[in-house]
């Protein structure tokens, strides 16, 4: 093998742990938010991906620190810290947001693939849980993991690419949105929803385990280089090309959507069938992605809060995760997608949870007793403190929102 290849296969191996963060982190909810944005608002919005990016760009490499320079996950530190019960509050709270919003991931394989084929979503959305469930049990699940979440990512990227120059988007408006900031009548909440969604704490929480993963399955890989950034990137620029196709094709004609698939739709009166043909393999990779990621992100945490640790490679990890994948199934098929009850337990468990989250890795990464030479550096305690800050204000907002209208 050349050297050019040993490089490319090293680069690879670096950004994994970011692409699989960034795979799980945009999904069905996701895609239906970045398009309502584009078709209401047009490119008046886009800065506001460059703002979500950056404050996820922070704390994913906060997180890919911690889980590069600790001997024990960021909940065993939080055990050894502060006690049990927080640690095990926050497992749980993390398993909880998970279970809640898997339902979303289910429905969303099951439209995607069911549109494409004119067919019935329920089978696929059964079929799909059920191959999602399978691929847990091989042996080496994070290595599986890695390939399933690299190869969705490149799928999404490719379709929505390809819609991207199919709408022949304005660059002067795509500019001026990135550079110029504005907040249109009414676009607060949506706002709120598209930064919750993309700087997503609990998304970076899940990047240290698999560092950590990574590193105990190839013990050399201990003091290698983790790279974040690229995947968040990534993250980035998907939300950032979705806005920008519905703002394009929708926005004039003032159509709206209030799913994935009502985009998809939307683009075949004015494309062809192609067009929402592509949308809806990004919307399957979106749904599928998120389907597993989400689900092991819960499962790990869960597990990892009771005790039993967070190898990949456990029975209680797999089992876990598979829980959350069955509950979420059974929820999309009994309703037919998430229910508002389960929404607002979803959000009223995340509020809480998360800001916790952010303050544990933030204290935890400005301790030089665990992180050593990875210790935060003047850039990271400015830059997370008002990630910080913006987390908290956007936890007021919605305890304001939810409880005390």
């Amino acid at each position: 093998m050349s050297n050019n290849s040993n490089t490319f296969l090293k680069w690879v191996h670096t950004i994994t742990p970011g692409l699989i963060t960034a795979a799980l982190v945009f999904g069905p909810s996701k895609l239906t938010i970045t398009s309502k944005l584009g078709a209401l608002y047009g490119y008046d919005m886009l800065w506001i991906v460059a703002v979500a990016i950056f404050f996820m760009a922070v704390f994913a490499a906060i997180a890919t620190r911690i889980g590069a320079a600790a001997d024990v996950s960021l909940l065993q530190i939080v055990r050894r810290k502060w006690g049990k019960t927080p640690a095990l509050a926050l497992g749980v709270g993390v398993f909880l947001v998970s279970t809640s919003f898997q339902a979303g991931n289910s429905i969303g394989v099951g439209i995607a693939l069911g549109e494409l084929t004119g067919t019935s979503p329920k089978p696929w959305l059964l079929g799909c849980t059920a191959i999602a469930i399978g691929l847990l049990f091989f042996r080496k699940f994070y290595s599986v993991l890695e390939k399933t979440m690299i190869t969705l990512i490149l799928l999404m990227l490719f379709s929505f690419i390809t819609v991207f120059v199919l709408s022949q988007p304005s660059p002067v408006s795509i500019a001026k949105g990135f550079v110029i900031p504005s907040i249109p009548d009414g676009a607060l909440g949506l706002l709120i929803a598209f930064v919750a969604s993309c700087f997503s704490i609990v998304g970076a929480l899940y990047q240290s385990y698999l560092i950590q993963e990574r590193v105990r399955l190839n013990p050399a890989l201990k003091n290698a280089k983790n790279d974040s950034l690229t995947g968040t990137l990534l993250l980035g620029v998907m939300s950032a090309i979705v806005i920008i196709c519905a703002a394009a094709v929708l926005n004039p004609k003032g159509l709206t959507v209030n799913s994935g698939s009502d985009m998809a739709k939307a683009l075949e009166p004015i494309f062809g069938h192609n067009a929402s043909t592509l949308f809806l393999i990004g919307l399957f990779g979106a749904a599928f992605s998120s389907l597993i990621g989400n689900a092991s992100v819960g499962g790990t945490l869960l597990s990892d809060a009771m005790g039993y640790g967070s190898s990949f490679g456990s029975k209680s990890v797999r089992l876990a995760t598979a829980l959350v994948m069955v509950v979420g199934a059974g929820v999309a098929l009994s309703f037919g997608g998430l229910p508002l009850e389960l929404i607002v337990f979803a959000q009223s468990v995340t509020i809480f949870v998360v800001p916790f989250i952010g303050i544990a890795m933030y204290i935890v990464s400005n301790d030089k007793s665990i992180m050593g030479d990875k210790v935060n550096t003047p850039f990271y305690k400015i830059a997370g403190l008002a990630g910080l800050i913006l987390i908290i204000t956007l936890a007021l907002i919605n305890i304001k929102e939810l409880f005390l209208k």
